[in-house]
């Protein structure tokens, strides 16, 4: 997946790996397991990892709380408030620091991602592609899929074409790949985007090879046909490309989306993906 360590961020499911933060920081990692005199040193790499944490999620909870201080004070109401915090999460949007390339300096970050052979809902001519790597048993693009991907379809319709590409973050989430293959080999019968959303809806801790079955035959699959893509493992080479594509991209966490190729990054609202769109929708007019 990934040697860089992640914190988990509010919006999104982070890839963590305690091992090479040791190897990185200079250690000996079996060793350092082992020996329980150097029980002192891994308190202070525990200690160093908490303040690292404490200090990423404090800096953006006392700006926020500065700007809404801000705004009581000089009496401004809380729809402006809401605005302006919508544009700092937009401008992040255009030049995420994840993935970013080297970029002229003002100019939108934009990602070359293509749509490889991956599920595609909408037309081929559509204005604004929305690429969206994502992980089934991710609680976050749950709630990014039930919350905001509905609404989306429904009041964009045509103008959108969505694309779905695989990111199963499978050290912590084992189900998430075997869902992906699932879901792939629904695809085969024409039914990927309804297998998608039974998916999701149902919650990640609903994932399992029995509940694939119960699906499939909800959807009037040929079973026999969907037990033996699955059992074949006829898509495991696909799923492993997106996650390979993903990493080398610089993807770190779920969902990660791409608008036109400007990056974003957690289960961001509603609110953020209209503007964006609507600000795609109109320099293509």
């Amino acid at each position: 997946m990934s040697d860089n360590i992640e914190a988990m961020d509010p919006t999104g499911t982070a890839v963590s790996d305690g091992e090479d933060l040791i190897e990185n920081e200079g250690f000996d990692y079996d060793e350092f397991e082992d020996d329980e005199e150097d029980q002192p040193r891994e308190r202070m790499v525990s200690i160093r990892v908490r303040n690292e944490l404490f200090f990423a999620v404090l800096i953006p909870v006392i700006f926020i709380l500065g700007l809404f201080t801000g705004y009581v004070w000089r009496g401004r109401d809380t729809e402006a408030l809401a605005v302006e915090m919508m544009d700092v999460l937009i401008a992040q949007a255009e030049g995420s620091a994840d993935v970013a390339p080297a970029q002229a300096q003002g100019e939108p970050v934009r990602y070359d991602v293509p749509l490889d052979d991956d599920p595609v809902m909408g037309p081929d001519d559509a204005p604004v592609t929305i690429i969206e790597f994502s992980d089934f048993q991710c609680p976050y693009c749950t709630q990014w899929h039930n919350e905001v991907f509905a609404r989306l379809i429904a009041d964009y319709g045509d103008k959108i074409r969505f694309v779905y590409r695989d990111f199963p973050l499978t050290n912590i989430h084992p189900e998430a790949f075997p869902a992906a293959e699932a879901a792939n080999c629904a695809g085969e019968q024409n039914r990927y985007w309804e297998f998608h959303d039974l998916l999701f809806s149902n919650g990640p801790n609903a994932l399992s090879a029995e509940i694939y079955i119960v699906y499939a035959e909800s959807l009037d699959l040929d079973i026999e046909d969907f037990k033996e893509c699955v059992d074949s493992g006829r898509y495991t080479e696909e799923v492993q490309g997106d996650i390979d594509y993903a990493a080398n991209l610089g993807i770190r966490s779920t969902p990660t989306f791409f608008i036109n190729g400007l990056a974003v990054v957690g289960a961001q609202p509603y609110e953020v993906f209209q503007r964006l769109i609507d600000r795609e929708l109109a320099g293509s007019n």
